[in-house]
């Protein structure tokens, strides 16, 4: 799968359904109830721009316990299923599943959640919060004002005194 996966900007965008193919070549090798395929195709079809496509996919992986066989990938998933929801006009949904990821044991995948997150605020009309959880996880990575920015963010949604 890795692989397969370093070779996805090779194609051409008329190529979509050849890297799909690529993909489901190799998933099909996996046990029929592993939720590891269902997740690469998932992601295959969600790359190729099809998140109508891959939200089913994704949503069933989950649910036959990606997150069991692999908590990074469980974590993609609900990161990627989020977006996708978002992009198909359920931001809510993905707000509702990426919220609780707030809370998990912290990963390089922190701020892909908080970013994703914010994207299903903004859509929502929740600017403020999303700018908060993006100013939030850019804070960190700034070479100054960290304190600052951080402290920004936490003021976007904060009360006034």
């Amino acid at each position: 799968m890795t692989a397969a996966w370093s070779t996805f900007d090779d194609y051409a965008e008329d190529d979509a359904a050849a890297f799909r193919a690529v993909i489901d070549t190799l998933a099909d090798e996996l046990p029929a109830d592993s939720p590891l395929g269902l997740f690469e195709r998932a992601c295959a079809w969600d790359s190729t721009g099809h998140s109508d496509r891959a939200v089913p996919l994704y949503r069933e992986a989950l649910a036959r316990g990606l997150g069991e066989v692999s908590g990074y990938k469980g974590r993609r998933a609900k990161i990627q299923l989020s977006s996708s929801l978002r992009n198909t006009g359920h931001p809510e949904e993905g707000v509702k599943l990426l919220s609780p990821e707030l809370l998990a044991p912290s990963d390089e995948l922190d701020d892909a959640v908080r970013a994703t997150l914010a994207l299903c605020l903004s859509s929502m009309g929740r600017d403020r919060e999303g700018l908060s959880l993006a100013l939030g996880a850019l804070a960190p990575h700034l070479p100054r004002y960290q304190r600052a920015m951080a402290a920004y963010a936490r003021q976007l949604v904060e009360p006034e005194e």
